[in-house]
């Protein structure tokens, strides 16, 4: 594996009694952000269980800022957690938490960390358990952000968070790699935020690996169709996913610069629009949206 990647999976696995990831490919280079994507169950959090040493791979290889975090725990120094919960310790103060975190990193720098917690403005006083949710979100990412870490790891971080909270974070985010050293893995189904930071898109579906790719790639090749139901015989074989209607449909399209360029009878009363993550997700995942070619 090439030692300059910061994330690099080739084939990556692993088996549960019901559930199974397979064949997870992708590689985040320094200086980029990638969106983790997929349906709850798809495989997220199992992938990144893996990557940060949590669980052994049943197939498939992987490496992190080079090397292997269950061979070398020192890797996960230079990392930086963010998750959803948040897990701290709710009954006690700000400080009191950082203390305790602090000791478990070689690198950890109070003074870096306080100068975060007044940039987020928040009091080191204040106890967890009184802390809003997008509170703890900045108080999770001053402790990533304080010991030196060279990559994030977040983990559906602004869930449940309002668009001004959702907002400031992602400006941190864009403060953190800013230099061009640093990387982000940001798993989130907020897709509009992975829209406006993330440089690439890993989409996972049910364990599998659907595509990983530059951003702009994915929203340049999918696109939105819709139409009179007449047309859609002749289109249903280009689609990823439809949603019908009496009379008409709207359907998702992989094949966006092949539409632009057959844009003649069959193409006639159609309307193309820009397609978002979000259309790309629930189109490609929703069974009862599945083509079915010949129906």
């Amino acid at each position: 594996m090439s030692s300059d990647a910061m994330i690099e999976a080739r084939g990556l696995g692993k088996r549960y009694e019901r559930f199974a990831l397979e064949g997870v490919s992708f590689r985040l280079e320094r200086g980029e952000v990638m969106g983790l994507i997929g349906p709850n169950g798809a495989g997220k959090t199992t992938t990144i269980r893996l990557l940060m040493g949590a669980a052994k791979p049943s197939s498939g290889s992987f490496s992190l800022l080079g090397g292997n975090p269950r061979g070398d725990r020192r890797l996960l120094g230079r990392v930086g957690f963010v998750f959803e919960d948040c897990r701290f310790y709710g009954s006690l103060s700000i400080s009191a938490n950082a203390r305790f975190v602090g000791r478990l990193y070689p690198g950890w720098d109070g003074r870096a960390f306080r100068g975060r917690l007044e940039a987020f403005g928040l009091d080191e006083r204040a106890k967890v358990d009184g802390l809003s949710k997008g509170q703890r979100t900045k108080f999770a990412l001053a402790v990533a952000l304080s010991h030196g870490a060279e990559l994030l790891v977040l983990d559906e971080p602004t869930s449940g968070l309002d668009p001004v909270s959702r907002s400031e974070i992602l400006d941190i985010l864009y403060g953190f790699i800013s230099g061009g050293d640093s990387s982000v893995l940001f798993s989130t189904h907020i897709t509009q935020d992975l829209e406006r930071i993330a440089d690439r898109v890993t989409f996972l579906r049910e364990g599998r690996l659907v595509f990983s790719e530059a951003t702009g790639e994915v929203l340049a090749r999918h696109a939105l169709v819709k139409g009179p139901a007449a047309a859609l015989p002749a289109l249903r074989g280009g689609l990823v996913g439809v949603r019908e209607a009496a009379t008409g449909f709207e359907g998702l399209t992989d094949r966006a610069g092949e539409l632009a360029a057959a844009r003649g009878a069959p193409a006639e009363g159609l309307v193309v629009e820009r397609a978002s993550l979000e259309d790309i997700m629930v189109y490609s995942t929703r069974e009862d949206y599945r083509v079915r070619v010949g129906a």
